[in-house]
């Protein structure tokens, strides 16, 4: 599976939100976008992740940039995850892995010496013309936001 690079245009998406209502990358042509992927909601990494994103809302907000957070769980699990932290971006249910397979974030990964198949923690910048603008590798969690208001 290809990972989707800067300057690639971003094939058309649709899944599921939180709360059941249908999103899809056309809803944001001609609006710069932000998707991050997380392996697994309410998990601590993915969680100061998306609260890091939270915290600095307004400023990405002012940037002009919309966000959608990305993983594999189900509506019930990613409702919780964001009412509980009170994140202001809708979180995308991916059971099906579609969206996960448009950008190519899923494949192997190794923790604690186990090899594995899983969402890898990536975030795209999508500009206003559905084009990848900027592709973040190594995320770092707790400061995510200021990566992308480089």
């Amino acid at each position: 599976m290809k990972t989707l690079q800067v300057g690639d245009k971003v094939p058309d998406f649709e899944a599921k939100d939180q709360d059941g209502n249908t999103v899809k990358l056309s809803d944001f042509l001609g609006k710069k976008l932000i998707v991050f992927f997380y392996p697994k909601a309410s998990t601590p990494g993915c969680t100061a992740e998306a609260c890091n994103l939270r915290d600095n809302y307004g400023e990405l907000q002012a940037q002009g940039f919309h966000l959608l957070g990305v993983s594999a769980d189900s509506e019930k699990r990613q409702a919780n995850f964001r009412n509980k932290n009170e994140f202001p971006f809708p979180l995308l249910a991916d059971e099906d892995h579609t969206v996960i397979n448009t950008f190519g974030v899923w494949g192997p990964k190794k923790f604690m010496g186990r090899e594995y198949d899983g969402i890898h923690r990536k975030t795209f910048v999508i500009n206003e013309e559905g084009k990848v603008a900027k592709v973040i590798d190594k995320v770092k969690t707790k400061d995510h936001a200021a990566q992308l208001l480089d």
